[in-house]
């Protein structure tokens, strides 16, 4: 099955995945110890935090962002759950650190902040952080989006509930923190291929994995590249989650990708493929109050 004819009509904007126009990322210190930032959330207190900041939890975080803001986090578990702060527990400063998964954290891989003030945490070694939000409600989201998880369509989850709460997606603002790039990420063919699946278009749910990495191979900015191994291939996670949004009608312009890889880079991120040890940075943003229009 060939879907070229597809890719040219729901993929005919080049620029649909790129780094939207006076978008920068920057670098911020809070101790001597670097944090990043996008000025697509610049109204917002967030970060992407480095390896730098471990063993520190989101309880210690909080205190660089917004100090007394709530704190709400998960247990991630690489699906594609997206709960509101007022279904899980805020976290305490007696609830255990960063380098432990504990039992009274809720199951999920996002959070959607449901009132100001309230500090939403992810946390990452090579999966893709993701940041979302609101420049009229004010209201942010905070997702874990491995491949798994991008399979299992978790960004588009997020912005279902965002919705539900009352955003509308013109005035969201998205922005995918430091993950493993596609160029050293390995993954076999039924892996891209379930990936894909996700962005070719509805009338070619039962094409091949061949087919679809052919479609995949073909896009302006392929999410896909070679491998010399047999059945291999690499893939790019973030890119494959932009090509979602896009789907949603998100323009390109509302959605940022930073520059750095954490497989790479080993002096700032810990990169379980790399170096497989449970070890994870943290990232997070606090909600605002509701914007007035004039």
């Amino acid at each position: 099955m060939s879907l070229a004819g597809d890719r040219l009509k729901i993929f005919r904007d080049s620029e649909c995945v790129g780094e939207p126009d006076g978008v920068t990322w920057e670098w911020q210190t809070w101790e001597g110890l670097p944090y990043l930032t996008c000025s697509l959330l610049e109204p917002w207190c967030h970060g992407f935090f480095t390896a730098q900041f471990s063993p520190r939890s989101p309880i210690d975080l909080v205190e660089v962002l917004s100090p007394g803001a709530q704190v709400y986090r998960v247990k991630q578990v690489h699906g594609n759950v997206v709960l509101k702060t007022g279904e899980v527990s805020p976290v305490s400063a007696g609830s255990p650190g960063s380098e432990t998964v504990a039992e009274i954290y809720s199951e999920a891989d996002g959070l959607v902040a449901e009132r100001p003030f309230e500090a939403i945490w992810v946390c990452t070694a090579d999966c893709v952080p993701v940041l979302i939000a609101d420049d009229r409600t004010g209201l942010v989201a905070a997702v874990h989006a491995g491949w798994r998880g991008t399979a299992a369509k978790i960004l588009p989850e997020a912005i279902d509930r965002l919705v539900a709460v009352g955003s509308q997606l013109e005035n969201l603002r998205i922005a995918m923190g430091p993950a493993i790039a596609g160029q050293v990420y390995q993954v076999s063919v039924e892996v891209a291929a379930k990936l894909g699946a996700t962005i070719v278009p509805n009338s070619a749910v039962s094409a091949t994995a061949d087919s679809i990495l052919e479609f995949l191979h073909q896009l302006p900015e392929t999410p896909v590249f070679a491998d010399p191994a047999p059945g291999k291939v690499r893939l790019d996670v973030r890119r494959c989650n932009a090509l979602q949004l896009q789907q949603l009608g998100i323009n390109s312009s509302q959605v940022a990708i930073a520059p750095h890889c954490t497989y790479s880079d080993s002096d700032r991120f810990f990169s379980y493929r790399r170096d497989p040890l449970k070890k994870v940075q943290w990232s997070g943003i606090v909600s605002r109050g509701a914007t007035t229009s004039s």
